[in-house]
């Protein structure tokens, strides 16, 4: 009864914590914010959430430049998009403009025209603050990154391609 089944929709992904712009509003002109977002309208102009997630829904059209953290896109979006951590271009969309990000995902079935560049300063940034990127510091540095020794015996050979050395 009360097992719902959630949609593929960008409604799942939004939290309590997310704006919204629903499908019936247009915006003309520059938006900023320090939360999440979600757009199901239409927006023209600058879209600017430096460390937030924007999510642009199936019924969105954007003409914008878009800098944010993170870009989901379900929709439609026309202009630049920079993100520092992922841009995500769902299957069925179209996006047209530049891509800057650390990381991208484009599903098959997705319409893209544009640039995308790959930047590594960002994926520093995240490999530095990210638990995984700070174990793998540590394991590199010699110092212990695991207590449990068949842990540290998997990443032992992982490091060594060419199997175990003899002594």
């Amino acid at each position: 009864m009360w097992d719902k089944k959630k949609p593929d929709a960008p409604q799942a992904a939004a939290t309590d914590a997310t704006g919204w712009l629903g499908s019936s509003l247009h915006v003309k002109g520059d938006i900023s914010g320090t939360e999440d977002l979600l757009i199901e309208g239409s927006v023209e102009g600058l879209i600017q959430l430096e460390e937030r997630k924007l999510t642009v829904g199936a019924t969105a059209k954007l003409t914008a430049d878009i800098n944010a953290r993170d870009v989901v896109v379900y929709g439609y979006v026309k202009g630049n998009v920079r993100a520092k951590g992922r841009i995500e271009i769902r299957k069925d969309v179209a996006v047209i403009g530049n891509l800057t990000t650390a990381q991208i995902m484009i599903e098959d079935g997705a319409d893209f025209k544009g640039s995308i560049e790959i930047d590594r300063r960002q994926r520093r940034k995240l490999t530095r603050t990210s638990p995984r990127g700070r174990r793998l510091r540590r394991l590199a540095r010699g110092r212990k990154a695991f207590k449990d020794p068949p842990m540290q015996e998997l990443f032992r050979m992982a490091l060594n391609p060419h199997g175990p050395i003899a002594g």
